[in-house]
């Protein structure tokens, strides 16, 4: 066997899971009897798993050049024998391809650009993203307050986590950015008794969320818009704000944009949170080993990832005062696993769901690419090449007490006592009139 399927042979051979590659033409190496195979049909898949770049083999396999025999997590735990490098450590961070990376994230980060990447993402199928959601449909990292919780159990907790955190009074506006389809506003609404503005960009989504409020008859107390954030414009700041799973999709040229905004919608005094995904490493913009491509190329156009310390530099930047961060990384993959166990479980459908939507051959493709990145996200949260950090901030109103300035005043209490204790009703509240 000639180079370069000695040293792939060799780094098979560590995998915790037998794999066994068929080669073009003719040829195998891996484990004979291996219950997990990947067939290759070009050289271009040799030279990816040769150097590392599973990501490039992941679009292998969604292009059809690699047939996949074997189960999702078995190849995501093959995946990092393979990989040669640290995927959070970009290798391409000279000052001028930072510079232009800038340029670039201005560019792709137009009103017209983000509604068509969020329209590419979350208009590929309702029924599809109901297949493996949980009955909210939220898309965004759960909370397991308790190991035992099942999935649905976990995104209740995650939504109350966050209504907890902002201190959500009933009366007050909340202003939902990215709301999705629907989940926090809904949960908001039913249990706090707050008054909802929701916008997104997707135009599925915009239709579902309309749809739920007049069934939970909510309409007038709760309302959604399809816009972009940068051009709400209100009569009066909202008394609290959520971006829950939005922050990746904004870019880091328009950060300073995004938490300026936050800070013009939010009331002086006011709280806001923003829970989204940051990088594992401190200047890459995206995973390494050709996985940052492939999901900007199947999933998620445009979208960027920023280290904590970047978002919370842009956050003073915009004089807003971070209040307390949370890491919560782990729920999220246990979370991702828990979306691509149920995926697995539907194959059959989903392809149906898929097919009828976008033709047989465009639909498959779709499905192999959701299939390798629900459970390439698991693999990516578990090793910290990418963490969830809960960030919570105020809007100092900056009075005087007194006759004495007594420093940035807001309604966050300081401690973290008010999050945890355990509500008085139980660990759900009761739903408001």
């Amino acid at each position: 066997m000639k180079p370069p399927y000695d040293s792939l042979e060799a780094r098979l051979a560590q995998s915790p899971i037998p794999i066994a590659i068929e080669l073009p033409g003719a040829g195998r190496i891996g484990a004979a009897n291996a219950a997990l195979r990947l067939r290759l049909l070009d050289q271009t898949a040799v030279a990816a798993l040769a150097s590392g770049a599973i990501g490039t083999v992941g679009a292998e396999i969604v292009e059809g050049r690699v047939e996949l025999e074997g189960s999702i997590r078995d190849l995501m735990a093959a995946a990092q024998a393979v990989l040669q490098t640290d995927p959070a450590q970009d290798e391409h961070t000279s000052w001028w391809r930072q510079a232009l990376s800038w340029y670039v994230s201005r560019a792709r980060h137009t009103a017209a650009r983000d509604a068509e990447n969020i329209q590419f993402h979350y208009d590929v199928s309702d029924d599809f993203y109901a297949l493996w959601l949980d009955p909210y449909r939220v898309y965004s990292c759960a909370y397991y307050r308790s190991p035992e919780m099942t999935l649905a159990q976990a995104q209740e907790a995650k939504l109350d986590h966050i209504c907890r955190k902002l201190r959500l009074q009933p009366g007050e506006r909340l202003l939902d950015i990215g709301s999705g389809w629907g989940g926090m506003l809904l949960w908001a609404a039913e249990h706090y008794g707050i008054d909802g503005t929701g916008i997104t960009l997707s135009k599925n989504q915009y239709a579902y969320v309309q749809k739920c409020i007049e069934e939970r008859g909510l309409s007038g107390r709760v309302r959604v818009l399809l816009q972009d954030y940068r051009e709400l414009q209100v009569s009066e700041p909202f008394d609290k704000i959520s971006s829950i799973g939005m922050f990746e999709h904004v870019g880091r040229a328009q950060m300073p944009t995004y938490f300026a905004t936050l800070r013009r919608l939010l009331k002086p005094g006011g709280l806001a949170m923003n829970h989204g995904i940051t990088a594992g490493g401190l200047d890459n913009s995206e995973l390494g080993a050709g996985m940052g491509e492939f999901i900007d190329r199947y999933i998620f156009p445009g979208g960027e990832l920023l280290h904590v310390s970047v978002a919370l530099h842009e956050i003073a930047r915009a004089g807003l005062e971070m209040v307390d961060t949370e890491n919560i990384r782990p729920h999220y993959a246990r979370t991702l696993w828990a979306w691509s166990d149920a995926l697995e479980a539907q194959l059959p459908r989903a392809r149906e769901i898929l097919a009828a939507q976008h033709g047989a051959e465009k639909g498959e493709k779709v499905l192999r690419a959701y299939r390798l990145y629900l459970a390439g996200c698991a693999l990516g949260f578990e090793q910290g090449w990418v963490a969830l950090h809960q960030v919570l901030m105020a809007h100092p109103d900056g009075r005087r007490d007194g006759g004495a300035m007594a420093g940035a005043q807001s309604q966050y209490p300081f401690n973290r006592e008010y999050i945890y204790a355990p509500p008085q009703a139980g660990d759900t509240p009761e739903k408001a009139p």
